[in-house]
């Protein structure tokens, strides 16, 4: 009960700072109709480039989201337009969400960073080393990717006709799976890493995961639409993807996503995703010595750097902090990157799979830059 109680108020009170916070800050900057104008042609010349179905693009400025804009088609056999309502599958940029929900914890002292998850996941199977959740969140864990090594999915029944919306059930699908290297030893990128981080933050916090990224992110930042992509739930406005094969563009197929939510399972509006990309740059969501240590790029265990720090991929662009994530599977395209000393951003998806969306990213901010705004 107690721990219940402690629960109720830490969440009450971040979700009344973080409110606060939203209701100053994270109001737009409207653009003016003649750069909205210049980004608009350059994305669509962009999309005329890459023939993509559909894109949705979200513009951060001195911190706040100051322009969102769709273009081309949520579903083109329906000729449904791609509006700030459509829906996108978020893919791998789900994964600075469980990075961020898993962060909140340790600032609370639920989670140790240098634990061994077998402490709050014992389901997973003794590899005999420790793989603690810093490994996981850098992806020094060892855990198998798709293609790297051999993926053992544990055969059982379940009671319930969608198991692995429990994401402690989820790692069913690859924990018997040997390791690919020795945690610590190399950067070795890996979804299966990031479910098996849900699970952790699941047991740490006490709470169903995809409920944590919701009461501590979605709702403090004023993010409606984000969810779980659950195919067995009717979700308005869920875009179509579209994939390419030998030039011609047919519709993707919409494949289960639910087993790998904390790596890759979410869906929102492009609106969401900006105000996230927003509240990172804002320190909306965690301390700043908590942002500091998630963007300090990791070393290996010999001593090399990686490019990537805790949950995020980090890097230098002339001199300038550069923080950034890509997502891509069935159906969609994405990626956010911000800046976050000099408070801007850029979020993008695309339902097309085939697309580049650091191209999109790379043809707005030239826009910007080129109207001299």
């Amino acid at each position: 009960m107690r721990r219940l109680l402690r629960t109720f108020l830490i969440l009450f009170s971040m979700t009344l700072v973080a409110r606060l916070s939203f209701a100053q800050t994270a109001q737009p900057v409207r653009f003016s109709s003649d750069l909205a104008n210049t980004v608009d042609k350059a994305v669509q010349a962009e999309m005329a480039q890459q023939k993509a179905v559909g894109v949705a693009i979200g513009v951060i400025r001195n911190g706040r989201v100051a322009y969102i804009q769709g273009y081309g088609f949520e579903d083109r056999e329906q000729e449904i337009q791609v509006t700030r309502k459509s829906l996108f599958r978020w893919a791998s940029v789900s994964k600075p969400l469980t990075a961020i929900a898993a962060m909140q914890l340790v600032e609370w002292g639920w989670l140790d960073l240098d634990a061994d998850v077998r402490c709050y996941v014992p389901e997973f199977p003794d590899k005999g080393v420790t793989i603690t959740c810093r490994n996981l969140l850098c992806h020094q864990g060892g855990i198998v990717h798709y293609k790297n090594g051999l993926v053992i999915k544990t055969e059982r029944e379940y009671l319930c006709p969608n198991p692995f919306e429990d994401v402690v059930l989820a790692l069913d699908t690859f924990k018997e799976s040997p390791l690919v290297g020795q945690p610590g030893e190399k950067f070795s990128y890996t979804t299966h890493g990031y479910i098996l981080l849900s699970a952790v933050v699941q047991r740490a916090g006490n709470q169903r995961f995809a409920d944590q990224v919701w009461c501590r992110i979605a709702c403090p930042l004023g993010m409606k639409t984000l969810q779980p992509d659950y195919q067995w739930k009717e979700i308005p406005n869920r875009a179509i993807g579209y994939r390419m094969n030998g030039g011609k563009i047919s519709r993707s197929t919409d494949t289960d996503v639910s087993w790998k939510l904390g790596g890759g399972g979410f869906i929102s509006s492009i609106e969401d995703m900006a105000l996230f990309a927003a509240g990172l740059i804002n320190g909306d969501l965690i301390s700043q010595e908590s942002q500091a240590t998630m963007w300090t790029r990791q070393k290996s265990s010999d001593g090399k750097t990686t490019q990537i720090g805790l949950g995020f991929f980090v890097e230098e662009d002339n001199g300038t902090l550069k923080v950034s994530h890509n997502g891509s599977q069935e159906k969609t395209k994405t990626r956010l990157v911000i800046y976050p000393e000099q408070k801007h951003g850029l979020v993008v998806m695309t339902n097309s799979e085939y697309g580049n969306p650091g191209k999109f990213t790379t043809a707005v901010y030239n826009a910007i830059s080129e109207a001299g705004k």
